[in-house]
This record gives C-alpha cells, sequence and structure tokens, in this order.
C-alpha cells in the first residue's frame, strides 16, 4: 500500500517520492494484543521513517519489543518513538498521555471544503495515466509479459525509460528484458533510483539497438551497459573504443572454427562419436579465441557445418 501510494503522488507528479532525500517520509504506528483479547493495545508511534526497508524493520522490532513487555506482564507506554537504523531499534521519544496530545480535535482556522460531482469529474478528466492503466497498456500494445508490465509501470522513471526507448528503436521486447533483467539488478546493486543514474534514454536505445543490428552480442553488451552505468559515456563511443564490434565475416569465423577443430581431433571423435554436448565446446573456444566478439549465430551455424558434414 505505501509504495501505491509513493506510485501514485510520483506518477501525478506531487513530489519525486524521494524518502532519503525528505520528499515522503513515513509514521508509523503499531500495537498488539494477545489472539484472545478483543481490546486492541496501546500503540506506540515511530516517527519519521525514510525507507520502505527501514518501515519494515521497525515495525518488527517494534511488534517484538511490545509481546516482550506484555509477557514480562508489563504494559505498553502511549509514546512517540523513533527508529535507528544502525542499532535496529526503537527508542521512545515523548509520552502521550491523552488524544489532544495528538492534537485530534478541528483546527478553527480551516474552513470546510466542499467539492462538488462536476468538479471531481472535471479533476478525473484531466489525471495522467496512472501505473494500472500504464501496466495494462504496455501488455496490450508492446505484447510484454504481465510481470514485465507490472514492473517497468511500478516506477515513473523505468515507465518514461521504457517509452522513451521505445520511440527510438521498436524492440519492445528487448527492450522490457534489458530493464527488468540487468538494469534492475544494476539498481538494486547500487541501491538508487533511476533518475540518479547515469543511463540516458538515448544510450538506453542506441544500446539496444546495437544488440538488434548484432554490431555487439548480449554478453558484450552487460559490459558496455556497465561502463555507461560508471561513465555516462556515449555507447557508440565505448564500443568504438574497446574494439568490441562483434565479428561477423563468415569466412574469418569459419578459418577460426576450423583451428580451433584441428587443434582437437579427441574432441571431435568424441562428438562425432554421439557425445553432441561437446558442440558447445568448440563454441566456447571459438569465443575464447575471439575475445567473446564473433557473432554466436554465425559459430553456431560455422560449426554445425564443419562437424556435421
Amino acid at each position: 500500500m505505501l509504495k501505491k501510494f509513493m506510485q501514485l503522488v510520483t506518477f501525478l507528479d506531487i513530489c519525486d517520492g524521494n524518502m532519503s532525500q525528505g520528499s515522503m517520509r513515513c509514521d508509523v504506528n503499531v500495537s498488539v494484543k494477545k489472539h484472545d483479547n478483543d481490546v486492541l493495545g496501546t500503540r506506540a508511534e515511530i516517527k519519521n521513517i525514510n525507507s520502505f526497508k527501514f518501515i519494515e524493520r521497525a515495525i518488527h522490532f517494534e511488534v517484538a519489543r511490545q509481546i516482550k513487555l506484555l509477557e514480562k506482564g508489563e504494559s505498553i507506554v502511549q509514546e512517540t518513538r523513533l527508529y535507528d537504523s544502525v542499532k535496529n531499534e526503537t527508542r521512545s521519544m515523548r509520552s502521550k498521555e491523552a488524544a489532544n496530545d495528538y492534537r485530534y480535535f478541528p483546527e478553527p482556522d480551516l474552513l470546510p471544503v466542499v467539492i462538488s460531482d462536476n468538479e471531481l469529474e472535471e479533476i478525473k478528466s484531466t489525471l495522467p495515466e496512472l501505473p494500472k492503466q500504464k501496466e495494462i497498456r504496455f501488455i496490450n500494445e508492446h505484447n510484454l509479459e504481465e510481470s514485465e508490465a507490472k514492473i517497468l509501470a511500478s516506477s515513473k522513471a523505468m515507465a518514461n525509460l521504457f517509452e522513451d526507448a521505445s520511440e527510438k528503436t521498436k524492440d519492445s521486447s528487448l527492450i522490457a528484458k534489458w530493464l527488468v533483467g540487468d538494469v534492475s539488478a544494476l539498481l538494486n546493486k547500487d541501491n538508487i533510483s533511476k533518475e540518479e543514474s547515469k543511463l540516458s534514454s538515448i544510450n538506453f536505445a542506441k544500446l539496444i539497438e546495437r544488440i538488434s543490428d548484432n554490431t555487439i552480442s548480449g554478453k558484450i553488451a552487460k559490459s558496455v551497459l556497465e561502463e555507461v552505468w560508471i561513465s555516462g559515456n556515449d555507447i557508440d563511443a565505448i564500443i568504438e573504443e574497446k574494439g568490441l564490434v562483434q565479428i561477423q565475416d563468415e569466412s574469418v569465423l569459419e578459418d577460426i572454427a576450423k583451428k580451433i577443430i584441428d587443434a582437437n581431433p579427441d574432441q571431435v571423435n568424441a562428438y562425432k562419436g554421439g557425445k553432441d554436448r561437446l558442440f558447445g565446446f568448440f563454441v566456447g573456444q571459438v569465443m575464447k579465441e575471439t575475445q567473446g566478439k564473433a557473432n554466436p549465430q554465425g559459430v553456431n551455424k560455422i560449426l554445425n557445418k564443419l562437424l556435421n558434414n
């Protein structure tokens, strides 16, 4: 529910939802009671938690703390507490002895606000596309899997990156695969948001294009993405500077494959004797010889021709 709320405020451009920088914070109210007791327990309020991870940890700690007190026959104090993420504990800040301490009373300087049905309809008509609507559109327009669409629509920045890249290169399936897989993995590894990364939609679209047109292989693309992640440099500049263009010339690949086959007669005989899994050995040797730059489809085609004739 909290993540859905963050989705909503970010998609509506109410705020950027950055909890660590104070754009959003969360107060957590925790109370426990014995399973056979109909009366709710006294609650403690944990203030200003600044990440979903800390929200979860604070709740777990506070539940355990209150259970421990009740099991010892002690009572829970109504109070405001803070969460210490370093020590993973909550600590008392100040007590709250009555409801008035929480300011549960009308504010005399705030007038009632009445919104008419017409105004509601007008507001609804101006709302942008929300996460669930975007998820459904991604499935229908781009033929994505539901799981992929859900991840892409979960973040406004990720959704925008997908749509920007889809305008620049038409392989939506490949775009989604890389965003859900390698890009998400890097975001999680560095514990940052898309906005904090150096990956632009232009560079990302170019990466997908270079995979699609066989300039680079998927394996090489991973190393290129990692370089962009660190430097933010242009994809084509990285490929050229590091000499990462795939070898696609079939005559060159065939010469390399023949060299590998000639150097491994025992494996050739074993393969022809029925050990089909050795085909992967020959592919690996060609890729090793070319430092991963050989076009995989071309290598498979040539090895098939040379080993099965």
